[in-house]
């Protein structure tokens, strides 16, 4: 039994679940939510809580149990709480400003690079070497911090680029290293 899946989803004073058939909406302070699950899914609204049930111990069925109140719970968090990514920017003339609603970032290139947000997402810069990116979906916010890290990934050599806050870059020897 899926043990992830099993696991009720409380609902916080404040939020509105709508459960449509396979729809569910989620209401909250910080905006609404909604998404379509898979038919063979169960998804019921009992005493507060978001219940997840498959009907068999089908391989498929177990697959989208854990899966599906993954998502319900991510979507209950994100009208609630929110969700953000913070990136930081390391080497030499590596910096980010805010120009309207658009972020500019010069990490290297010939060119500043210009990062537009998608809809439901902001990016704050509160310093040059740092960026945070807020919204209430989750699978928003780290596909925008993804995109913004692909302009210039962390190098192993000097750990120059565009890192999240909490990874660790690994360090290697340059080629001078091992005499």
């Amino acid at each position: 039994m899926s043990r992830i899946g099993r696991k009720p989803i409380v609902v916080p004073t404040g939020v509105e679940v709508k459960i449509d058939g396979h729809t569910v909406t989620v209401k909250g302070p910080k905006g609404t939510l909604s998404r379509d699950f898979h038919s063979d899914i169960a998804i019921k609204l009992e005493n507060n809580e978001v219940i997840v049930e498959r009907p068999s111990d089908h391989r498929t069925h177990r697959a989208l149990h854990g899966t599906t109140r993954s998502l319900v719970a991510n979507m209950v968090e994100g009208v609630s709480k929110g969700f953000s990514k913070t990136l930081e920017l390391v080497g030499v003339g590596y910096r980010a400003s805010k120009k309207g609603n658009n972020v500019v970032l010069n990490v290297g290139y010939s060119h500043p690079v210009e990062v537009t947000p998608e809809e439901g997402i902001e990016i704050e810069v509160p310093s040059q070497t740092q960026i945070i990116v807020r919204g209430i979906d989750k699978e928003k916010v780290g596909a925008q911090a993804a995109n913004i890290r692909a302009y210039r990934e962390p190098e192993p050599y000097k750990g120059k680029g565009i890192k999240y806050s909490d990874e660790r870059v690994r360090r290697k020897e340059g080629k001078t290293g091992k005499k």
